[in-house]
């Protein structure tokens, strides 16, 4: 992979770090540009035109008065999770980093036609739009905490779990296009949690699961030898739960 430039385009994450000094032990060369956390008045306006201001209040009570105190108590668990994996979730280097406002801003367009890189690795960005996409000279890669189609949007494996699908809790790799997780299939893997993991560590697992997946993915990317999955499954968007459906999950389907 000598002379191959990755950019890494994402956001400011734990999941993001981990990404960036996983493919740093496997690719050299590799660029990052951070877009900053989205305003949050802006973002619940957006959700609550979309939702509604009963679910969104619902969605915003569950993380202040469950996701937050669990994420608390699942600290413990979540070392487990990285050091059970070899994954290294510090800070990446300030000197690696393009700080951007955010992933569509004309800034990124004209960073990313600056960097000219061989193929695009995304993580946990907002929705690229199409001018971004089409600044890339190459595909753009992500993964995702989900089997798509089925489980597009969030905590793919939370909801596959509580709809007793085992079979679709997972993770995917994917090419990025212009809608929300419905790019070509290039891998996915089953991934199943223990009796110690819950909804914040889900996605710990999926990730785990996933990093390899995305290495295979770029090598294969670069010796052409890419061949597109195909999916039957029906096609979903999968929003935060609110505290109500979790509680009532909790409860009576026991799913954490």
């Amino acid at each position: 992979m000598e002379n191959k430039k990755i950019l890494l385009l994402a956001g400011k994450h734990q999941a993001t770090n981990i990404v960036f000094h996983y493919l740093q032990k496997y690719f050299t060369g590799i660029d990052v540009i951070l877009e900053e956390k989205e305003n949050t008045k802006k973002f619940l306006q957006r959700r609550i035109r979309r939702l509604g201001w009963g679910k969104v209040i619902g969605q915003m009570a569950f993380q202040v008065c469950i996701a937050k105190p669990m994420s608390l108590f699942s600290q413990k668990r979540v070392a487990e999770i990285l050091k059970e994996n070899g994954m290294d979730d510090s800070p990446i280097p300030a000197a690696d980093v393009h700080a951007v406002h955010s992933v569509n801003h004309a800034e990124t367009i004209s960073l990313i036609k600056k960097i000219n890189p061989d193929l695009v690795i995304v993580n946990g960005t907002r929705i690229i739009s199409k001018k971004v996409i089409q600044a890339a000279d190459c595909k753009m890669i992500n993964t995702h905490a989900g089997i798509t189609p089925k489980y597009r949007g969030v905590h793919g494996m939370y909801w596959a779990l509580v709809n007793r699908d085992i079979e679709n809790s997972g993770v995917t790799v994917h090419y990025i296009d212009e809608g929300i997780d419905t790019g070509n299939i290039i891998y996915q893997e089953n991934v199943l949690p223990t009796a110690q993991d819950n909804f914040i560590t889900y996605p710990m697992l999926q990730l785990a699961a996933g990093l390899p997946l995305l290495k295979k993915a770029v090598e294969d990317y670069f010796k052409n030898e890419i061949q597109i999955k195909e999916s039957k499954t029906q096609s979903a968007l999968w929003y935060h739960p609110t505290i109500w459906s979790y509680c009532y999950n909790r409860i009576f389907k026991k799913v954490k």
